[in-house]
């Protein structure tokens, strides 16, 4: 291989890995979220039980 299709390479590799970096990082932040009003959610009902 030439220097240039090894340049090659390593860039498309590269841009791969942090492509996947990216997605994981999102799906992180949409899974905290989530959590996020998963307890704000349980919180309510059992502040809303104790009043009872």
């Amino acid at each position: 291989m030439t220097r240039f299709a090894v340049a090659i390479a390593i860039a498309l590799t590269s841009l791969l890995a942090l492509s996947s970096c990216a997605n994981t990082a999102n799906g992180l932040a949409k899974d905290g979220r989530q959590m996020g009003n998963a307890v704000d959610d349980s919180t309510h009902r059992v502040l809303k039980a104790g009043q009872n």
